[in-house]
């Protein structure tokens, strides 16, 4: 990184009174612990109960273990900073931070179109579901995920990387984001949030298609299938998936896709926290409670763990 006066970040954080940031941390980190729990639940169950090595529920997992670490970037020092009124972070731990929220992020965006992809083959072209989503390739599929993910941030990361901060060195917000971090610097940022434009509509709109083309043929196949019941159980197989890109997309392009370092960025605070605090712990909700399978997989743990152990 180059020379520059600016060495500690102040991150504002929530504008409340002590009393209020109380509450705010035994919220947060109520919905902390139960994201962390509920996803390492997830993960186990897969892992324990023969019943769900398949396919969907490996990418289940795998998106779990994601969840996991897209909180760990950013949750903590904002609890941290809630708990002590400690605002500060190096410059270089910004940066960092901001790269991996972006890395999970992104990775994010490309193992939602696995999974979609893997509904469609599941319903659209059932006879070779075995052969395209082996484990083998579920495992390539996800390392790839990573792999792009990394190369592709890797440019607008080296970009903030040579940028010059001289002052302020407030951030209007309770993590370092790209937007209100390219605002600090004292040098032209247009090649950088140049860059940071065309990815974030490559990987948010391209993901996007991508499962919207997915779910385009599964609709077409479920509604030539003739039995109303078997229409139903086709659905609900994707209802859980489905949900989960909607609350993710619906925020992230409210949030990314007006790029702009002219926007007040403390609007979108209440928006940040929903996808980064809420939706991680929302999402193994939405998959417990739409599917049996882990439904029975809980409860035949609990059993166990009454008995013996699970």
């Amino acid at each position: 990184m180059n020379n520059s006066s600016v060495s500690q970040i102040v991150l504002l954080g929530f504008s409340v009174t002590q009393d209020k940031r109380v509450w705010l941390f035994i919220f947060f980190l109520l919905i902390y612990v139960l994201t962390i729990l509920s996803n390492i639940l997830i993960i186990t169950l897969v892992q324990i109960d023969h019943n769900l090595h398949n396919p969907m529920y490996f990418l289940l997992s795998n998106f779990s273990f994601l969840e996991i670490c897209y909180t760990a970037v950013t949750v903590p020092k904002m609890l941290f900073d809630l708990l002590l009124n400690n605002h500060y972070i190096s410059l270089s731990g910004c940066i960092t931070q901001y790269h991996f929220f972006s890395l999970c992020a992104a990775t994010e965006h490309f193992l939602l179109v696995i999974m979609a992809y893997d509904r469609y083959v599941a319903i659209c072209i059932p006879l070779r579901y075995n052969n395209i989503m082996s484990h083998k390739n579920c495992m390539q599929l996800i390392f790839s995920c990573w792999i792009i993910s990394a190369f592709s941030l890797s440019v607008p990361a080296f970009s903030v990387s040579q940028l010059q901060f001289c002052g302020p060195n407030e951030i209007d917000h309770f993590f370092c984001e790209f937007n209100p971090l390219l605002k600090l610097s004292c040098t032209d940022t247009y090649i950088a949030q140049t860059i940071f434009n065309i990815l974030s509509w490559v990987i948010i709109l391209g993901c996007l298609i991508c499962i919207s083309v997915s779910y385009t043929y599964i609709i077409s196949t479920v509604m030539q299938i003739p039995s109303s019941v078997g229409k139903k159980k086709a659905f609900s197989t994707c209802a859980s998936h489905l949900i989960v890109v909607g609350i993710f997309y619906g925020t992230v392009i409210f949030i990314y896709l007006r790029p702009t370092v002219n926007i007040p960025f403390h609007q979108n605070k209440v928006v940040s926290v929903f996808y980064i605090v809420v939706t991680p712990m929302l999402n193994p909700i939405i998959y417990s409670f739409r599917n049996e399978s882990l439904r029975k997989a809980a409860l035949t743990c609990i059993q166990r763990i009454k008995g013996k152990k699970c």
